[in-house]
């Protein structure tokens, strides 16, 4: 789906008329046109605003162009996972069992990765399995790298 599709559903979904969404992100009526035919793309700032007033990451918005995963776990990262900031904003690095409040739950890619290995595994994916995937993923992830 394209941000004109995107920002269109998400507005009508709500029942705001686009003089409605204008107001709340300080816009013209004529600006949510243009974003809704494709004409243009909110900026930056508006697409954080958008964000918040949608409940949606910016990637969301800009139609799921590319797939996020946390940058601590590996898990696939959609809305409904995605770690928020203290101030209430998206962090589209973390889910939020990694990150939450502004702090980490995991200390070491060890206890990470042991927490996943009880966890993730099942009758079909033993542990040993689990935790081979997991040795071979996390190191990768951005926030192990800069540990």
């Amino acid at each position: 789906m394209e941000t004109k599709d995107v920002i269109r559903k998400l507005r009508t979904e709500r029942g705001m008329s686009q003089e409605e969404l204008a107001g709340r992100v300080s816009v013209t009526r004529q600006a949510v046109s243009r974003w809704e035919t494709g004409d243009t793309v909110p900026g930056t700032e508006t697409l954080k605003l958008l964000s918040g007033l949608f409940e949606v990451s910016v990637n969301t918005l800009l139609g799921s162009s590319r797939k996020l995963i946390c940058q601590c776990c590996g898990m696939p990262l959609e809305d409904n996972v995605t770690s928020h900031e203290p101030t209430g904003e998206f962090n589209e690095d973390y889910c939020m069992w990694c990150y939450s409040d502004g702090m980490f739950r995991y200390s070491s890619m060890e206890e990470l990765i042991d927490f996943c290995v009880e966890n993730m595994s099942s009758e079909n994916w033993p542990k040993e399995q689990v935790r081979a995937h997991m040795e071979e993923v996390v190191p990768k992830l951005k926030h192990w790298r800069s540990v």
